[in-house]
């Protein structure tokens, strides 16, 4: 797993690394089981505080993503169809949202963009 983050984001950095992870359980990069490094290891790996790190595990295990065994680590749980569904559907949400801003911005009109998107989804 590679995390890279991006110092001059607005988002908060424990955030980025919560949406690493996730993308990693998402696209089955990360399987159930697996292990993720320490918190002292990756914030030592990151040059980040280790109450950062533990804030990005805290939030994953709370929303689902991740189980901890205190004294063992923090594991990948066993993905719940639904919950990968709603990531899934939430990535594409922002995706399409983006889309849209960046038609809006060159003055594409709602129904050049569905054409467009018609186009695109032709078999």
């Amino acid at each position: 797993m590679n995390i890279i983050i991006n110092t001059s984001s607005m988002t908060p950095i424990y955030e980025q690394i919560v949406e690493i992870i996730k993308k990693s359980i998402v696209s089955a990069e990360l399987l159930p089981g697996e292990g993720l490094p320490s918190v002292r290891a990756l914030s030592g790996e990151l040059k980040i505080s280790a109450l950062t790190v533990k804030k990005a595990y805290d939030k994953l295990e709370e929303e689902g993503f991740t189980e901890t065994v205190h004294g063992k680590g923090t594991y990948v749980r066993t993905a719940d169809p639904a919950l990968i569904r709603e990531q899934q559907l939430r990535e594409l949400e922002e995706d399409i949202a983006a889309t849209v801003e960046k038609a809006r911005r060159y003055g594409i009109t709602e129904e050049e963009l569905r054409e467009i998107f018609d186009i695109v989804t032709e078999v």
